[in-house]
């Protein structure tokens, strides 16, 4: 049979209509096959306690791995905490450290797919998180996952916009005169008692957005605005644990800071594991 290429109107109409086709495809992931929200359970301080306890048991399991691949977290941190010293940009240096929370989320999503893994009794290591990428619901997660970074961003220039109000524009001469002003003079103290409030606002509507969507989306089919409301759900019917929750992994991610940064390829594990046991003692499993 001779093939023909075809007039131009015909060509443009195929590729449309495939185009089309990949667009109605994604739409109908997004949606997921799953319409229903999960049932939600309220959860506690005891339920934290055991997630976390299942996290280090998911860590210690699989170390090797998981450290090996989140040594890759404090090298980005180091190489981004170095370009802010290094071309003028020290009020940024906090803000992108404590960044980490709103991106921490959507970069564990590997780290759950693990747990979920080894609590099926199947093997798992650093390969497995890549089998995220298969995933019918890929296009979901990273959708959020885009989000969580724009959120991110947005942090960013509000932090710095915040520093420009109160101790801008000009930035002192050296990291030690910088931490100098900020601690001890009054525009200093306007830029902290008016960035961590707003800072704080950034990490509520991503910890509520986000303390199961990921792992919700990775178990079942469900679609993008399932798992994010079901997550809200999850913050409304538990909020003070989840807010303790949030101010934990806030503690850890400093904690993990402290070292150069190295800590975060363990805390950051860690925390990646033990979200994934706090999801399936949040989320009913019918």
């Amino acid at each position: 049979m001779v093939k023909t290429i075809g007039n131009p109107l015909s060509w443009g109409t195929a590729i449309l209509g495939g185009a089309g086709h990949d667009i109605g495809e994604v739409a109908r992931e997004l949606g997921g096959t799953d319409a229903a929200p999960p049932e939600v359970r309220r959860i506690g301080t005891a339920d934290l306690r055991a997630a976390l306890r299942l996290g280090l048991d998911d860590f210690m399991a699989l170390r090797t791995d998981v450290v090996a691949a989140c040594l890759l977290y404090p090298v980005i941190g180091a190489c981004l905490i170095w370009a802010a010293f290094n071309r003028s940009l020290l009020p940024l240096v906090f803000p992108l450290i404590s960044g980490f929370a709103l991106i921490g989320p959507a970069a564990a999503v590997g780290l759950y797919e693990m747990s979920r893994q080894r609590e099926a009794g199947k093997p798992a290591n650093w390969a497995t998180g890549f089998a995220v990428l298969a995933s019918p619901r890929f296009g979901a997660i990273f959708v959020l996952a885009v989000a969580h970074f724009f959120v991110f961003f947005l942090w960013i220039l509000t932090a710095y916009g915040v520093f420009l109000m109160t101790m801008g524009p000009e930035v002192p001469a050296s990291a030690s005169d910088f931490f100098a002003a900020v601690l001890t003079t009054g525009p200093g103290w306007a830029m902290i008692a008016l960035g961590i409030p707003v800072g704080f606002l950034f990490a509520l509507a991503v910890l509520a957005s986000s303390v199961v969507s990921f792992p919700l989306l990775i178990d079942r089919p469900v679609g993008l605005p399932v798992a994010v409301i079901t997550s809200l759900r999850v913050a409304r019917k538990s909020p003070v644990t989840v807010a303790a929750w949030g101010l934990f992994v806030a503690a850890a991610l400093v904690l993990g800071s402290l070292p150069m940064l190295l800590g975060l390829a363990v805390v950051i594990p860690v925390l990646g594991h033990a979200t994934w046991h706090l999801y399936r003692r949040a989320v009913s499993r019918s």
